[in-house]
């Protein structure tokens, strides 16, 4: 089969693409604006990228075409279609389908799934638990939305009966608006965590609350629903009705609690030592990803102590914590860093989670763009002091933003700089820059790469 994949770049489809690969059909894709990693996996792939959505790809004549949620019936301000490929998919009445769908229909059946669901820490703890089922000789396949560093690729087939994926809320396409993950129908459902998100199509909390619920509802009975207990949000979700096994993680009523550091902790399952975690991780929120890759693993016959012990050479993902390198000055090092986070509690957490390292001289830059369509809204830009409270200063680059970053940070004040355009933000944390200090860059976007020219900057500096 030749699928011709719209939207191909993006983290879930570009790892659809890779399966497709693998099971011998043959991929080609568009999409705009594109940047790694995925973008460098596909190429290596050998997937056949092109550029934009021109009608002029109906001459590839794939069997099906596959559709990202990228894709809209938008139009641009002179009328003409933001998406020609898709308006002349329509007028042909040519076949198509979601990512999603396809998935269901030609990789995730027949198979054990395990899906792991949650406002922050999907794409962690699908690549954890990965990696547990690999450790303990179980081949699983995988989709994740990242690159998970044990693996060097977003998704592979696999040999065995397990196949984990992220299972993401969002909408699955244009034409099926319903969240992506209730194509999975998991065996085993991982609820991380549930606060609101996706402003752009979600109204409120409950809204959202509805279609874990919808998740919940195609887990069988003899399947297992791994639960955050800390989160009052999933409480709400499991009241609306559950006909599955519980299992549940992160306090000391739940089966399955952490005692000790977020880098070096005992897992106790019932109130029993069943194993030991320790790795170069920071943050009670990668200790809770754990819980919740264990507990999961578990249900596939993985001993629990087998399962910390292999966390201990989980390398993470990247993009996640990824030091993007470090400069020698005469006055100490700078680190810089590359992280995924964007939505308020992430960015707090990953801060917070990075502070708890450092020494008292050291200090934590954080770099960030308010880029996910609920930021951009401005839903949660009241939150912004809050989730940088932990960092000694803030720098935003605000452009493409309808409400005003400054006015959001005044809380922060002399802590919290605005920047319209990347060369000035460069600018204004070159000038704050010194010694001991660790550059956290923020965003799930490329960021104008603005990793690698901080690195120059301050190379130049220092030389």
């Amino acid at each position: 089969m030749h699928i011709h994949i719209l939207g191909i770049c993006g983290t879930f489809m570009g790892g659809l693409a890779a399966l497709a690969r693998e099971a011998g059909h043959k991929v080609t894709g568009c999409d705009a604006g594109v940047y790694p990693p995925m973008s460098d996996q596909l190429r290596s792939l050998g997937i056949e990228l092109i550029e934009g959505f021109s009608a002029d790809q109906l001459a590839l004549k794939p069997d099906m075409f596959v559709v990202g949620n990228v894709v809209s019936r938008a139009h641009l301000s002179d009328g003409s279609p933001k998406f020609p490929l898709m308006e002349s998919i329509l007028d042909a009445g040519l076949p198509y389908t979601s990512g999603p769908q396809w998935l269901s229909e030609h990789v995730l059946q027949g198979r054990h799934v395990v899906a792991i669901a949650g406002t922050h820490g999907k794409t962690t703890t699908t690549a954890m638990t990965s990696w547990i089922l690999q450790s303990a000789g179980l081949k699983p396949g995988f989709l994740v939305g990242g690159v998970p560093l044990n693996f060097g690729v977003s998704a592979q087939l696999g040999q065995g009966k397990a196949f984990v994926i992220e299972a993401d809320e969002y909408d699955t396409a244009f034409f099926d608006k319903r969240s992506k993950f209730v194509h999975y129908r998991p065996k085993t459902a991982v609820l991380n965590n549930l606060e609101f998100d996706h402003a752009d199509i979600f109204d409120d909390l409950s809204a959202i609350e509805r279609q874990f619920h919808h998740l919940v509802r195609t887990v069988p009975s003899t399947g297992r629903i791994v639960v955050n207990g800390l989160e009052e949000s999933l409480a709400r979700v499991l009241h609306q009705g559950c006909w599955s096994e519980v299992r549940s993680f992160g306090a000391a009523v739940n089966d399955f609690e952490a005692q000790g550091d977020a880098s070096n902790f005992d897992v106790i399952h019932h109130g029993q030592l069943a194993g030991h975690v320790s790795w170069s991780l920071t943050g009670t929120h990668n200790q809770l990803n754990a819980l919740a890759a264990i507990a999961a693993a578990q249900h596939l016959g993985v001993d629990t102590h087998l399962a910390a012990s292999s966390l201990g050479q989980f390398e993470n993902v990247k993009r996640r914590m990824e030091i993007r390198g470090t400069v020698h000055t005469a006055s100490g090092n700078i680190t810089v860093y590359d992280d995924f986070a964007h939505h308020p509690t992430a960015i707090r957490t990953t801060v917070d989670g990075l502070k708890r390292t450092l020494n008292a001289n050291e200090r934590i830059l954080a770099v960030f763009e308010p880029r996910s369509n609920t930021m951009k809204l401005g839903t949660m830009k009241s939150q912004l002091p809050w989730s940088l409270e932990q960092a000694d200063l803030a720098f935003c680059h605000s452009a493409g933003l309808d409400w005003d970053a400054h006015e959001a940070l005044l809380p922060m004040g002399a802590r919290a700089l605005v920047a319209n355009d990347l060369s000035s933000l460069i600018d204004q944390i070159m000038l704050h820059a010194r010694g001991g200090d660790h550059i956290l860059c923020m965003s799930n976007g490329g960021f104008g790469h603005v990793h690698t020219k901080l690195l120059q900057a301050l190379q130049l500096k220092a030389a």
